[in-house]
C-alpha cells in the first residue's frame, strides 16, 4: 500500500519533497540563479581562497540560502541571506547595519543596482564582476532586463526540496571519514553538492566552461573526486546527479540498483530524476542508495587510505 496516498505521513512527504516541474518555474529559476550569482560574487570578493573554491558557495539554512559570515576589512563582517519564507534578501553586518530587498518580480538590472547600493550603504567596499558565470550567452547584470520573474510559491517549494536534499547529502557525507567538502550550494551552476576526495592529484581540467577561466576549473578539480548533488534541471523536475573526475575506466558502464537511474551521456553523470525520489515511499532511502552506489563505482580503485575510518 502506498502510504503517500493519504494521511499525515503523506502530507509531510509532499511538504518535504514538493512537486516542482521545471517548466512551471523555469523563468523564476533563471532569474533567481542570476541573483544568487551577485551574492556569491560578493563572497568570492570578501573571503580568502579555500581549496577547491570552498570559500564561494552559499549554504542552505532555516529560511533559504546564506553566505554565512564574511569579513569586511578588519573590524566588521557581513552576512547576506536569501529568505525564501519572508521573500527578502537581507544584508546584515556585525556592527548593526541592516538592509533588505524584496524578492519579487523585477529585472536583474534593477536588482543589481539596488543590491550594490545596499553594499554602499553598509560601507562594504567591494567590486563585483558584472558578467554571470557558467552561463552561455550571458548578459552583464546591469544590462539584463530579460530576466524578471519571481514566483514566491515555486521558490519556497525549491527551498523545501533543498532542505530535504541537504539532509540526505549530510548523512551521505558523514559516512565517509576522508576528506570531503561541506554540503554547499554552488551559484555558478545553481546546484547543491558534496564531494569526496581520494587523496590523489588529478590531471588538469580541460576547462571550456562559459565565462569561467580555465584556471578556476583547474583549482576546483586539482584532486581526484567523487561528487554528487541536486540540480533543478536536466529532467522534468530536476535531477540528483553523481560523477567522477577523472572518470575511471568502466565507470559509465555500471548500473545503480534503482531502475530509474542511468548514465547521461550528454551530462557525463549518473542521474536519478527528482520526481522518482519525491514519489517514493522512502525518498531518503532511495536517494542514499543512489549516492552509495555511484560512489562505489567511482572509488573502486581508490587507495584504502582515502577513507580513514
Amino acid at each position: 500500500m502506498d502510504r503517500r496516498a493519504s494521511g499525515p505521513a503523506s502530507e509531510q512527504l509532499r511538504y518535504e519533497w514538493p512537486a516542482l516541474p521545471v517548466r512551471s518555474w523555469e523563468s523564476t529559476r533563471d532569474t533567481l540563479h542570476l541573483w544568487t550569482q551577485m551574492v556569491g560574487k560578493t563572497r568570492l570578493a570578501l573571503t580568502p581562497l579555500l581549496n577547491h573554491w570552498w570559500n564561494v558557495p552559499l549554504y542552505v539554512n532555516s529560511v533559504g540560502l546564506t553566505t554565512s559570515l564574511m569579513p569586511v576589512g578588519s573590524h566588521d563582517s557581513l552576512e547576506v541571506t536569501f529568505d525564501f519564507v519572508a521573500h527578502q534578501l537581507v544584508l546584515r553586518t556585525v556592527s548593526g547595519g541592516v538592509r533588505a530587498l524584496p524578492l519579487a518580480p523585477r529585472t536583474v538590472a534593477d536588482f543589481y543596482g539596488d543590491y550594490l547600493q545596499c553594499l554602499v550603504d553598509l560601507d562594504v567596499g567591494v567590486e563585483l564582476n558584472p558578467m554571470p558565470t557558467e552561463i552561455p550567452a550571458a548578459v552583464p547584470f546591469p544590462a539584463d532586463t530579460a530576466h524578471h520573474s519571481y514566483d514566491s510559491s515555486a521558490v519556497n517549494a525549491f527551498w523545501r526540496s533543498l532542505t530535504s536534499a541537504h539532509r540526505v547529502l549530510t548523512q551521505f557525507r558523514a559516512e565517509f571519514a576522508g576528506k570531503a567538502s561541506p554540503v554547499h550550494f554552488f551559484w555558478g551552476a545553481f546546484d547543491l553538492a558534496v564531494t569526496r576526495f581520494s587523496g590523489r592529484p588529478a590531471p588538469p581540467h580541460p576547462g571550456g566552461v562559459p565565462h569561467c577561466p580555465d584556471w578556476v576549473m583547474r583549482e576546483a578539480y586539482r584532486s581526484e573526486v567523487s561528487s554528487c548533488g541536486y540540480w533543478p534541471g536536466g529532467a522534468e523536475e530536476g535531477v540528483f546527479y553523481a560523477y567522477a573526475y577523472p572518470e575511471p575506466d568502466g565507470y559509465r558502464d555500471q548500473r545503480p540498483r534503482h531502475e530509474a537511474s542511468y548514465y547521461d551521456q550528454e551530462l557525463r553523470e549518473f542521474v536519478l530524476p527528482y520526481e522518482v525520489v519525491r514519489q517514493a515511499d522512502d525518498p531518503d532511502g532511495i536517494l542514499l542508495e543512489f549516492l552509495r552506489d555511484t560512489h562505489a563505482f567511482a572509488s573502486a580503485q581508490w587507495p584504502p587510505a582515502a577513507d580513514i575510518s
